[in-house]
């Protein structure tokens, strides 16, 4: 690799942004998406930052780095998480909120994308804590977040109580009720039925559309799944209840390999008694977290960071499909050779849409006081996202390109429609 090329890689590694604006390029370039909308697109709207002073429990205040960025509102409000991680940054939250836009696009919903993000180690603070720094958030966001301007919901690091407290202090500042303000939120004061396992049962469904069109069968197919939180977890049972073979599980402190499948109710209860981690499993073999990604399987679905498919790794991946049920897991340098090696790459604004689409459908009932049961929004969420896999999967074809750049088009033509009507000024 050249100097140049090593550093651009490096750059390209770095900002987040940078990736989200050359999968734009790619798609703008292929579509003849006008320089005006491309150009609309590639700035933020709005981009916020914070000061949050905290009073922590020995009783010194120690002040948080908080962000909010709003991507796009030209197919109506925004939406996105907000996570609770020391990588926070304003580059990150810029990408993510980007995302959102596309990943909401793509889905069909009438929304615009957003992101936020607390640049702190929630791991290491007490409940208190983490209370009174949600609630200074809340406060300090009262004239972004709104019930049909920005709608925010959990992200990594945070969770339905987060989005409680944060709920509950905006209705105090604003004198409020909204619960449709944040999604997320616990089942007792506005919820959805099927939120928790929406992003890993999007994973599910656009692995079974894909391996129908591949002319596999779910009964002969192996997967591995790299990462078991919230979106690996439930992606890993809900594709062995369709009779794949989950072969490889891993998260971030250990990662296992089981070529006769992995017991995944198992594994779910296990970590739920250990903290939360796979560490110490035993109903497979301790392999590196490096040897995961590139194990024997027919599906692989990295479900935990960004940018773990990498110009070192892709070449030696052995999947034949590739589900992306993390934000950005692939960089934009790896796509070239996973695309070389026919490798069928379900990209995360479409594989992962499930999370925001049933959060759509948690808006809805708020909105409307009326509440679905999980069949309901089980069936909803299916039927919306098989339709957006045909929509990828036509684009695709039509325009000879991989399914990332045909999500990112998919999305696009419906963007452009927004700005285009709604018209400049």
């Amino acid at each position: 690799m050249s100097t140049t090329t090593a550093n651009t890689a490096h750059a390209h590694e770095q900002s987040m942004f940078e990736a989200v604006l050359a999968r734009l390029d790619a798609a703008a370039k292929l579509m003849n998406l006008s320089e005006e909308v491309a150009q609309v697109l590639r700035n933020p709207a709005k981009q916020v930052k914070v000061a949050l002073p905290v009073m922590m429990d020995n009783g010194k205040i120690k002040v948080f780095e908080g962000y909010r960025t709003v991507h796009s509102t030209h197919l109506g409000p925004s939406k996105g998480g907000i996570r609770y991680a020391m990588d926070v940054n304003a580059d990150e939250v810029m990408a993510l909120a980007a995302w959102m836009s596309f990943k909401c696009a793509v889905a069909n919903l009438p929304y615009g994308g957003a992101k936020g993000g607390i640049k702190c180690e929630p791991r290491e603070m007490s409940v208190g804590e983490l209370e009174r720094l949600s609630r200074a958030y809340a406060m300090a966001m009262k004239d972004v977040f709104g019930v049909n301007r920005d709608i925010p919901a959990p992200d990594m690091g945070t969770s339905g109580r987060e989005m409680a407290w944060i709920l509950d202090e905006y209705n105090k500042v604003t004198g409020e009720d909204a619960p449709g303000v944040i999604t997320g939120k616990p089942i007792a004061i506005g919820g959805s039925l099927g939120r928790d396992a929406a992003t890993g049962r999007g994973v599910m469904v656009n692995t079974l559309a894909a391996l129908k069109k591949m002319g596999l069968e779910p009964k002969n197919v192996t997967a591995v799944v790299q990462g078991f939180g919230n979106v690996g977890s439930h992606a890993a049972r809900l594709l062995a209840e369709k009779g794949i073979k989950i072969v490889g599980i891993g998260d971030h402190t250990a990662s296992f390999y089981n070529e006769n499948g992995i017991d995944v109710p198992a594994a779910i209860d296990y970590a739920a008694k250990n903290n939360r981690t796979l560490k110490g499993f035993k109903g497979a073999t301790e392999i590196k977290s490096s040897e995961l990604l590139i194990s024997k399987c027919d599906v692989l679905v990295p479900g935990a960071l960004q940018n773990v498919i990498t110009v070192d790794n892709a070449s030696l991946i052995q999947a034949k499909l590739i589900v992306e049920g993390a934000n950005g897991p692939t960089t934009p340098e790896a796509d070239p050779i996973i695309n070389d090696k026919k490798i069928i790459c379900v990209p995360d604004i479409l594989a992962n849409a499930g999370g925001v689409t049933v959060s759509y459908f948690e808006w809805v009932q708020n909105k409307a006081g009326y509440y679905w049961t999980e069949e309901e929004v089980n069936s909803r969420h299916d039927q919306k996202m098989e339709q957006a896999f045909d929509a990828v999967w036509n684009n695709a074809a039509n325009y000879n390109t991989s399914m990332r750049i045909a999500a990112y088009i998919t999305a696009l033509q419906k963007i452009e429609q927004g700005v285009k009507l709604k018209g400049a000024y």
